[in-house]
């Protein structure tokens, strides 16, 4: 069979094609998947992240990545770490922590004058109403009929001295000049989590979009089919070859096959078929379809922190072992409620790091829990704390992606570069200390007992940064190395094909020229959903 499109990826960007392009069962679609069916109990429960996100679960891509600390032994615990992306139907909205973040008008009007023309807030804003249904209700900037179910964090869902520590930490925010909103995503400040959970259980992209998709007839889902090539006919995109159940398959399409499979594999993809640095690609033997250096380069990352403290009262972390943790599940079983309901975090807040910036230039969160040093895979502190984490949401360092070699079982090689700048660093060092400022405001002073990382003695800017350096951790937000643009130079242009060639395209977080303000997934669907509307459009004038 010939089909019309072929969706390589079934991740946030990919479930929301194969949704809009079957919609009016005139195309033919196949979305291929290289994980399993997202039929596990503990990727609907939403703190089963805690047993999915793992180097050794099959729902996840795991990448051994350089930080790229030029001080720092290359092959020191502080200069590298793993990365995981999802590799299930759902990609990464299926074992995320179901943070709904949707960035900041700039960012998208930023997009714009980076030569994104079509890409502002204006065009963007409609997708994201349209995707929404939240609990707070509809208005001019909000959805409330959309498949994607979206609640803010129940205050009171799991008992009072819970609520009051999240109540005070949004105070000793709102003392340090945050403003408590109720809906982050329209005011900014600071508040409890909107998350992408409802009834209890995560709301993934593969919920929300593929799976009323699935009933039509005019669309094929192909699961574990590991994508190895693009075929080409000289300069045109004609077939995908797939390796299933360890059988290489050719899949041939005759309009346009898209890259969906984010920001790691799909760059990946496009050298392995021939499309990138030609003195790379020749270096491996690789055919050179066409020139396009900017393959696998502008990587772009959020580069978190976790802060934590002691506190009295008010932690989560005997909800997470032992006979409390027995007591939760119970409780998730028979009411869907509880600290097993929650997303990665309690609070989220969007803040200036210093007075002279121009807009909120970090994110914090706050998870009302703490995890023990030095141990893997992660577990909560035998005694109450809370973590208060962050990160810059604009950094300015650029990390790289390339091929080691010409095996698509191969990993690529990554160097991330985090806080390489000097303007990152000051932001770093600024939101840290953001961070202390707030832990130390008088309404949080009845709950926390100590600052136990990154601790009282470390102090000064240079011991503030060597701790940032040492500790942080991917924010699995990675983006840019398909960079779109109106330039000759991008690797995509404004209407998402892949430049130099025909019937080839690329839509998900990998084409972002910047990084938004925050999360990727909601940015990452409406982004689909608008390249979906220039997909439909270009088929009409073909």
């Amino acid at each position: 069979m010939v089909y019309d499109y072929i969706i390589v990826g079934a991740g946030s960007a990919g479930c929301v094609l194969a949704d809009a392009l079957t919609h009016d069962g005139k195309y033919q679609v196949l979305l291929l998947e290289s994980g399993p069916e997202d039929k596990n109990f503990l990727l609907d429960m939403p703190r089963g992240i805690g047993k999915i996100l793992q180097p050794d679960s099959r729902y996840v891509w795991q990448y051994q990545i350089h930080k790229g600390f030029p001080h720092f032994n290359e092959s020191s615990d502080s200069n590298q770490e793993t990365w995981l992306k999802g590799r299930v139907l759902g990609g990464s909205s299926s074992i995320n922590g179901m943070v709904y973040a949707r960035g900041f008008p700039s960012d998208y009007d930023e997009w714009e004058t980076l030569g994104c023309e079509g890409w502002n807030w204006q065009n963007l804003l409609p997708h994201f109403i349209a995707h929404e249904q939240h609990e707070l209700g509809a208005n001019p900037a909000r959805g409330d009929k959309g498949p994607l179910r979206i609640t803010t964090h129940p205050k009171d869902g799991s008992g009072l001295p819970v609520r009051q520590l999240g109540d005070a930490t949004l105070q000793a925010m709102a003392d340090t000049g945050i403003k408590t909103t109720e809906d982050t995503n329209l005011d900014g400040g600071a508040g409890y989590q909107p998350r992408t959970i409802s009834g209890g259980k995560r709301c993934s992209a593969a919920t929300a979009f593929l799976k009323p998709a699935m009933q039509r007839k005019n669309l094929t889902v192909i699961h574990s089919s590991q994508a190895q090539r693009i075929v080409f006919d000289k300069k045109r995109a004609v077939a995908v070859e797939v390796k299933h159940k360890g059988t290489l398959k050719r899949l041939d399409c005759q309009r346009d096959i898209i890259l969906s499979a984010g920001a790691i594999e799909s760059p990946k993809l496009l050298l392995l078929s021939g499309v990138g640095d030609s003195e790379q690609l020749q270096s491996l033997n690789l055919p050179s379809i066409h020139h396009a250096p900017e393959v696998g380069r502008n990587l772009q990352e959020h580069y978190f922190i976790q802060t934590q403290y002691r506190v009295r009262d008010g932690s989560l972390n005997s909800a997470f072992q032992g006979l409390g943790l027995i007591k939760s599940i119970l409780r998730y079983l028979l009411f869907r409620n509880g600290p097993m309901s929650h997303a990665a975090q309690e609070i989220i807040a969007y803040t200036s790091s210093r007075s002279e910036a121009e807009r909120s230039d970090c994110q914090l969160g706050v998870g009302l829990y703490s995890l023990a040093q030095n141990k893997y895979p992660p577990a909560p502190e035998k005694l109450p704390g809370i973590t208060i984490g962050g990160y810059p949401m604009h950094p300015t360092s650029r990390g790289s992606l390339s091929l080691q070699s010409a095996d698509p079982d191969t990993a690529p090689l990554i160097v991330a570069n985090f806080l390489q700048t000097d303007k990152d660093q000051k932001t770093a060092v600024a939101m840290l200390r953001k961070i202390r400022n707030i832990s130390q405001q008088p309404s949080l002073a009845p709950y926390i007992e100590q600052e136990l990382s990154p601790g009282k003695n470390v102090e000064t800017d240079e011991e503030l940064l060597d701790f940032y350096q040492r500790n942080g951790m991917t924010a699995y937000h990675v983006s840019g190395t398909c960079r779109m643009g109106g330039d000759s130079d991008s690797v995509v242009d404004t209407r998402t094909n892949v430049r130099g060639v025909t019937g080839l395209r690329v839509v998900d977080t990998s084409i972002f020229p910047r990084l938004p303000s925050g999360n990727t997934n909601a940015p990452t669907m409406a982004v689909a959903r608008h390249a979906a509307g220039m997909i439909l459009e270009d088929a009409l004038r073909s």
